[in-house]
């Protein structure tokens, strides 16, 4: 059995810098690593309805929005599987049979579940769809045969629902499915980067995000407007790097080189750190620092999206061929799911066969009864 991924995104709007340093960065890092024989790269339309099922147009539009984002970045169709999940739909079918091992109290009780329902204020109306998406998430990760699945803490709980389903499925219907495991990000910090205004979560609707496909004035506006400590009023003051967000975003984002390049006085990370905290330190200096930082980051990006999108014709073909690979693994996958449940019955010659001689037999024994009686 060999090593394979699957993770992805839901297409609710382009991409962003905790996107990237979240997953986006490592996911390419994994692709080119060439330690996995399949890559699947996801966008999660259908997961995306299950709270967007009144605005299907914008999970439309962002199709191609995600895509960009992850050619961009350096995903490689050559390389990794970019597929639609709408497009595939065994997955659909694979919830369904899923939904029959999973009780709603232990979805209930999942913890991931429990904290989009507060985000998203469905606590006296939850859609099914959305409800369940544990169960569907388990689908996506077992339809191909996923041992590793990147994500962050966050999601732990969604990655152990999947592990209990697959578990529960094989000690009913005996090993089939692929139990996997999840790959957390290696940088603590990357696992959930806060939005600029300092707020835990990074989401466009609170206007606090640096996309990936920002101009480089966009993103200078953003860090140069960064929340910091609002306590470190003068340049003398000592500073706090607790719920500082520019220097949140140096321990994600900055190297041993950057100081070389930008900021020679110092020579790491910790000692420009040091002197915040004694007090010397300005933030505009420290945000210099970050925007040059960043502009190197995503000046690469940028300019290769610029180039995409003249190509977009091309990038749907991408999606359309990607979609038909993830189906064909999919289907097969289906087929051993339905072959252990015994639900295959036009596959199943040895079923009709049987059933065949069964009826045969009982029509022999009734004609031979009738032949008997008609004797007597």
């Amino acid at each position: 059995m060999g090593k394979i991924i699957l993770t992805g995104d839901r297409p609710t709007g382009r991409l962003h810098v905790g996107h990237y340093v979240g997953s986006l960065k490592r996911r390419v890092e994994l692709q080119n690593s060439g330690e996995y024989d399949k890559i699947f790269i996801m966008i999660a339309d259908a997961q995306a309805l299950t709270d967007n099922a009144d605005n299907p147009e914008k999970v439309r539009q962002n199709i191609i929005e995600v895509a960009l984002d992850y050619l961009s970045c350096g995903l490689d169709p050559a390389k990794s599987t970019l597929f639609i999940q709408s497009q595939i739909q065994e997955l659909a079918e694979l919830s369904f049979y899923y939904m029959n091992l999973v009780t709603v109290s232990r979805l209930q009780r999942n913890p991931t579940v429990k904290a989009e329902i507060q985000m998203r204020n469905f606590e006296t109306s939850i859609p099914v769809g959305f409800f369940t998406y544990p169960i569907s998430q388990a689908a996506d990760i077992t339809a191909f045969k996923a041992t590793t699945v990147p994500v962050g803490e966050d999601q732990l709980p969604m990655i152990e629902q999947c592990r209990e389903i697959v578990r529960k499925f094989n000690f009913v219907y005996g090993d089939t499915l692929v139990e996997p495991e999840a790959l957390i990000p290696q940088n603590e910090v990357c696992c959930r980067l806060p939005g600029t205004d300092g707020r835990a979560k990074m989401s466009k609707s609170l206007g606090n995000c640096i996309y990936l496909s920002d101009s480089a004035d966009e993103v200078r506006t953003k860090v140069m407007s960064m929340f910091t400590d609002p306590n470190h009023l003068k340049i003398t003051d000592p500073g706090s790097l607790e719920g500082n967000t520019v220097f949140t975003y140096l321990d994600a984002f900055s190297r041993p080189e950057h100081f070389e390049r930008y900021l020679p006085e110092y020579a790491n990370l910790d000692e420009l750190k040091g002197h915040y905290q004694r007090g010397g330190l300005g933030d505009v200096k420290v945000k210099k620092f970050l925007n040059a930082i960043m502009q190197e980051e995503l000046e690469p990006i940028r300019n290769r999206r610029k180039e995409l999108e003249r190509q977009i014709p091309d990038i749907y073909e991408i999606l359309k061929k990607g979609s038909e690979v993830a189906r064909e693994e999919a289907a097969a996958t289906v087929a051993e799911v339905k072959a252990a449940m015994r639900i295959n019955y036009f596959e199943d010659a040895a079923l009709i066969a049987e059933q065949a001689d069964r009826y045969a037999a009982g029509t022999e024994n009734a004609l031979s009864c009738k032949i008997k009686c008609d004797k007597g």
